[in-house]
C-alpha cells in the first residue's frame, strides 16, 4: 500500500504515485523542467503578495513534522 495517494502531474496531467519519486509532484524530470521554464518565462506568476490574513488559523498549530505530510 502506498503512503501517498495518486496525484496528477501538474504538467502532463498523468496520474500516478509521483509523490513517492524524486521528481514529485511531477511524473519525471522533463515535466519538472517544463514547469520551471514556464516560471522563468513569466507564463506563471503569483498574482498577489501574501498577507497576514492568509495565515489566520495556522498560528495555533503545534509544531511537528506531521505538517509536512499530506492527509
Amino acid at each position: 500500500m502506498s503512503a501517498y495517494p495518486p496525484v496528477k502531474c501538474p504538467t502532463c496531467k498523468k496520474t500516478g504515485p509521483w509523490l513517492e519519486q524524486s521528481y514529485g509532484p511531477f511524473c519525471g524530470k522533463r515535466c519538472k523542467l517544463v514547469d520551471l521554464g514556464k516560471w522563468f518565462n513569466g507564463e506563471m506568476v503569483i498574482e498577489e503578495p501574501l498577507r497576514g490574513d492568509h495565515f489566520e488559523g495556522y498560528a495555533d498549530l503545534p509544531p511537528g513534522s506531521y505538517l509536512d505530510r499530506p492527509e
